[in-house]
C-alpha cells in the first residue's frame, strides 16, 4: 500500500474512533476549535474599519467626538468575541484532555486483550521489547498527536481557509501574491516534510528495536558477565543505537529545515505585500474584489486596507507554518497509531472447538452436567442433531502419525504415534532439539499440527475448546514464571478458586511447604522481578506447587526438576510420586535416574521415534538408550 495512502487510512481510523468513543465531546471540542480559529481570523477586520473610520474622520477635519462612538463598539464586539473564543477554548482543552486519556486507556485496553488472544507462535518470533514499545512510544507519538497536533493542525487549517476568503474580499491582486508564496511554501513541505514523514516511521521502528535489545540484556545480564561478554554487548548495542541515531537525527533534520525555510518564505511575502501595497496605492490602482463586486467596499487601494492586508498575510504564513509543522507531529503519531492498529489487528488464537468441559455427576452409570463442582469432570459433546454426549475425562492421549513444521518446509515431527493410557507415565528422551517439547506443545495446542490426529479420552483435540483443553492439563516448565503477588498468589494462579488450604496442601505435596514457612511473612511474602528474592529452585517448587493445586488429570512436566539440587529432588520426587498416582503424565528430563519407573519411554532422534519400552527392556536391547543411561553415548 503506497505511504500516502496508508497514513490517510490510519489517521481516518483514529479519527473515527475518537468519535466512537466520545461522540457529544468530540462534536463540542471540534465547534470550539473552529470558533477560536474563526475569532483569531477577525481581528485584520477590525483593524481595516478602525483606519478606515480614523481616516475618514481625517479627512472630514472631525475629532473624536465623530467616530468615538463606532470605534468603541468595534472594539467591544471583538472583546466581547475573544471572551466567548477564551470560554471555548477552556472548554476545548478540558474535553481534549478527557477525550486523549479515555481514548489512549481504551487503546491500551484493546491492545493488552488482544495480546491476551494471540498464538504463542507471535511471541516466539516477536522481540518482548519490541512489543513493550507499542505500549509505550508508539501510545505516546498518539498522545500527541491527538492532544495537540491534530486540533492545532485544524485550528490552523480553518484560519487559513478563513483568511484566504477575507483577503479575496478585499483584494485580489493582493491575494494572488499571497497564493505565490502559498505555491513556494508548498512545494517546500513536500520536498522537506516528506522526507521528515519518512524517518520519523523508521524512528519509531528502530526505536522498538532498541528496546528489545535492552530488554534482552537486561534479562541476559548475569550470562553476559559470566562470559565477559560486555564489550561485545556494547558493541552490538551501539549498532543498533547508531541507527536509531541515524533515523532520529534525519528526520529532525528535515524537521528542523522546514521551519526556517517556511519563516523566512514568510518575512519575503510580507516585504513584497507591503512594496506592493504602497506602489499601487502612489499609483492609483483600481482594487478589485468581492467586496467591490458586490458593491460593499471601496475600488481603490488605501492605508487601512494595505496595513490590514500585511496584518493578514503574517497571520496567514504563520498559520501555513504552523499546518506544515504539525505535519510532522502527526506522520510521527500517524507511525504509532499504525504499529498500534497493527497489534489490535493481529489474528487471534484460531480455536474452532466446541466441546467443552463441564462439572459433571454419575447417577446409575450416566453422566449429566451440574452446576456445582463434583471434582468430576466430563467433555460436553453437542452433535448436529441436536443431542448432546457426555465422556468421562479421564486423560486418554493418543497422537497418531503425527508430523509437525515451525517453519514450511523444515519439519519437526515425523510420523510420532504415541499411546498413553489413564494413569500411566510416559517420559521423553533424546538430544536438545529431538522433539522432546514440540509434542507437549502440541498437546496443548499452542501449535497445530501439520499432519496427522492427536486424540484426547478419543476426541480430536482440534474439537475440544482451546481453553477447556489448556485447563485439564497441568504443566511445569524449565523456565519459571513468577508474578508480583504473595507466594500464595502465585500458587492459586493454578486455581483461582482454590482455598488456602488448597494451596498449602499443594505446596506441601510439591516440597515447597519447609522453605516457604521460613520465608519472612511465610505464604504472604511478596514476590517481584519474577521471583528475583527466591533460589531458583525455590522458584521451581512454588512452579510446581502451583500445578499440583490445579489438580489436573493430565501432567506434562518438560524439565520440571532441572533446577533443583539432589537433596531437594528426593523430596519432590515423592511429592511427584503422590501427585501423579491416577494422572496421564509426560515427563521430559535429561536426568535418566528419574525416569527409571516410566510406564513407557520414548526415545526420540531428529523427531522420529527410534525406541520405546521400559527401563529394563531398553537397557536389554542395548540401544541409544542404553548407551545414554551407562554414559557411552553423548548427546548431540
Amino acid at each position: 500500500m503506497p505511504r500516502k495512502k496508508m497514513q490517510k487510512g490510519v489517521l481516518g481510523r483514529t479519527l473515527k474512533a475518537l468519535f466512537k468513543c466520545y461522540p457529544k465531546m468530540m462534536t463540542v471540542a471540534l465547534i470550539c476549535i473552529v470558533f477560536n480559529a474563526v475569532v483569531s481570523s477577525l481581528p485584520s477586520i477590525f483593524m481595516e474599519r478602525i483606519f478606515s473610520i480614523v481616516t475618514d474622520t481625517l479627512k472630514l477635519g472631525k475629532g473624536w467626538e465623530y467616530c468615538g462612538d463606532e470605534i468603541v463598539r468595534d472594539m467591544l464586539l471583538l472583546i466581547g468575541l475573544y471572551v466567548l473564543a477564551l470560554i471555548s477554548g477552556a472548554v476545548n482543552k478540558q474535553f481534549m484532555a478527557i477525550i486523549t486519556q479515555g481514548f489512549l486507556k481504551k487503546l491500551r485496553g484493546q491492545m493488552f486483550n488482544g495480546m491476551q488472544n494471540l498464538p504463542i507462535k507471535y511471541f516466539d518470533t516477536n522481540s518482548h521489547g519490541d512489543i513493550m514499545s507499542y505500549y509505550t512510544n508508539d501510545i505516546d507519538a498518539l498522545r500527541q498527536m491527538v492532544s495537540e497536533s491534530l486540533p492545532n493542525l485544524l485550528a490552523s487549517a480553518i484560519m487559513v481557509l478563513t483568511l484566504f476568503f477575507i483577503m479575496l474580499w478585499y483584494s485580489f491582486w493582493l491575494t494572488l501574491i499571497v497564493l505565490a508564496g502559498v505555491i513556494a511554501i508548498f512545494f517546500v513541505t513536500k520536498t522537506v516534510g516528506g522526507g521528515a514523514g519518512k524517518y520519523f516511521l523508521g524512528q519509531q521502528r528502530a526505536m522498538g528495536k532498541t528496546e528489545g535489545f535492552i530488554e534482552e540484556m537486561m534479562n541476559g545480564q548475569k550470562v553476559v558477565k559470566v562470559f565477559c561478554h560486555e564489550p561485545e554487548s556494547k558493541a552490538d548495542f551501539d549498532k543498533v543505537n547508531e541507527h536509531l541515531y541515524d533515523q532520529s537525527n534525519r528526520a529532525n533534520r528535515y524537521a528542523n529545515m522546514l521551519m526556517p525555510i517556511l519563516g523566512n518564505i514568510g518575512h519575503v511575502l510580507y516585504v513584497i505585500v507591503a512594496t506592493v501595497g504602497g506602489v499601487f496605492i502612489l499609483k492609483d490602482v483600481s482594487n478589485m474584489s468581492v467586496g467591490v463586486l458586490v458593491g460593499a467596499y471601496v475600488s481603490t487601494f488605501g492605508i487601512a486596507l494595505v496595513v490590514a492586508f500585511l496584518q493578514m498575510t503574517r497571520q496567514f504564513c504563520n498559520n501555513i507554518n504552523q499546518v506544515s509543522n504539525q505535519i510532522n507531529s502527526v506522520v510521527m503519531g500517524v507511525a504509532g497509531a499504525r504499529r498500534v492498529f497493527d497489534l489490535i489487528d493481529q489474528k487471534p488464537e484460531v480455536d474452532e472447538g466446541y466441546v467443552t468441559l463441564v462439572n459433571a455427576k454419575e447417577v446409575d452409570g450416566v453422566l449429566t452436567e451440574c452446576e456445582e463442582r463434583t471434582n468430576l469432570w466430563a467433555w460436553k459433546h453437542p452433535h448436529g442433531d441436536g443431542t448432546v454426549t457426555y465422556t468421562k475425562l479421564q486423560g486418554n492421549v493418543v497422537l497418531n502419525e503425527v508430523d509437525f513444521e515451525y517453519e514450511e518446509g523444515k519439519r519437526v515431527l515425523h510420523d510420532v504415534s504415541i499411546y498413553a493410557d489413564h494413569g500411566q507415565k510416559v517420559a521423553f528422551v533424546g538430544a536438545t532439539g529431538a522433539g522432546k517439547t514440540t509434542i507437549t506443545n502440541l498437546l496443548n495446542r499452542f501449535y497445530d499440527i501439520a499432519d496427522g490426529k492427536i486424540r484426547y479420552d478419543g476426541i480430536n483435540i482440534n474439537k475440544i475448546k482451546k481453553a477447556d483443553l489448556r485447563r485439564s492439563l497441568g504443566i511445569v516448565l524449565q523456565d519459571t514464571n513468577l508474578f508480583t503477588g504473595t507466594v500464595m498468589d502465585n500458587i492459586r494462579y493454578g486455581k483461582l478458586d482454590a482455598t488456602d488450604e488448597e494451596c498449602v496442601a499443594a505446596a506441601k505435596l510439591a516440597g515447597a511447604d519447609d522453605f516457604i514457612t521460613r520465608l519472612p511473612e511465610g505464604y504472604n511474602t511478596l514476590l517481584s522481578g519474577n521471583g528475583a528474592n527466591l533460589s531458583q529452585g525455590q522458584r521451581q517448587l512454588v512452579s510446581i506447587a502451583r500445578a499440583a493445586v490445579a489438580d489436573p488429570p493430565v501432567m506434562i512436566l518438560d524439565e520440571a526438576t532441572s533446577s533443583i539440587d539432589t537433596r531437594t529432588e528426593a523430596i519432590v520426587s515423592r511429592g511427584m510420586d503422590a501427585l501423579m498416582q491416577g494422572r496421564t503424565v509426560f515427563v521430559i528430563a535429561h536426568r535418566l535416574s528419574t525416569i527409571k519407573n516410566s510406564d513407557v519411554i520414548i526415545v526420540l532422534d531428529h523427531g522420529r521415534i527410534i525406541e520405546r519400552g521400559s527401563h529394563e527392556k531398553l537397557l536389554e536391547e542395548k540401544g541409544q538408550y542404553y548407551q545414554l543411561y551407562t554414559g557411552a553415548f553423548e548427546m548431540e
